[in-house]
């Protein structure tokens, strides 16, 4: 991310993880999902052979593209009249985590899909990340941003993650222009779209119990929404990459 970025240079920073699959994958083993979930790359938001690729039902989407002057004039816009979320405990609609370590959109964007809908059931009792996501929901935002800050497991299991690229990764000083972001299925139906930067999770419809993350309402409503967007305020940089976080066939 570049000069927007909201978290303070002097916040602890991670190096930045890769929106690579494996990657995505082993740091969710790692925590504590169990290997018959696991990220796939989706090829295509448009193309039903290559979608058809996609092992579903998809739970989440992680979409990374660069941060640019009109997506952060965007952002502003709709966050300007919301008010700072403080939801927690167990009748949350879904588990938000505000961004506080520099660099770490990617781990957020991790937590948001695996925190909520049908991943959290799977979340393997005794792990990492059972504890650390049973421990979080009591709290509101800033706490649990606090939590996330001091967890050595976390810290741990990322660097490992961070390693494992195809390329260099950059330093965890360095500004990265590129960001993540999760729409996520939740337990409601509802489709959310959760991005530590922002106010707090983001309603963006209700889905169908067969309509998953990847179906066409919940792309509809949420990366071709967003892309559509960007062409409109006339991004010329429509760079992104998407990974899906669904059923693991290895």
């Amino acid at each position: 991310m570049t000069e927007h970025v909201d978290v303070p240079n002097t916040n602890k920073a991670f190096v930045p993880l890769e929106n690579n699959p494996e990657v995505m994958s082993h740091l969710v083993h790692q925590l504590g999902l169990p290997p018959t979930l696991g990220f796939t790359d989706v090829y295509s938001i448009d193309e039903p052979d290559l979608l058809a690729l996609v092992p579903r039902p998809s739970h989440a989407l992680l979409l990374v593209f660069p941060v640019t002057p009109s997506y952060e004039a965007t952002r502003v816009a709709e966050d300007g009249p919301l008010p700072e979320y403080n939801g927690s405990g167990p009748g949350e609609p879904v588990m938000w985590f505000k961004q506080t370590i520099r660099n770490a959109c990617g781990l957020i964007g991790l937590l948001h899909a695996v925190a909520n809908g049908e991943p959290r059931k799977h979340v393997i009792p005794g792990s990492d990340l059972d504890t650390l996501l049973r421990e979080a929901e009591s709290l509101g935002p800033i706490a649990r941003a606090d939590l996330l800050y001091e967890s050595k497991a976390l810290e741990s299991a990322h660097a490992d993650a961070a390693r494992l690229g195809d390329t260099a990764a950059p330093q965890a000083e360095d500004n990265v222009d590129l960001h993540f972001v999760a729409f996520v299925k939740g337990s409601d139906g509802r489709l959310w779209e959760l991005d530590g930067r922002r106010k707090g999770p983001l309603e963006r419809g209700r889905l169908a119990d067969d309509e998953d993350a990847l179906s066409d309402k919940a792309l509809e409503l949420g990366v071709r929404r967003f892309l559509q967007t960007e062409v409109r305020v006339g991004n010329p940089d429509l760079r992104f990459s998407l990974v899906s976080l669904g059923p693991s066939f290895d």
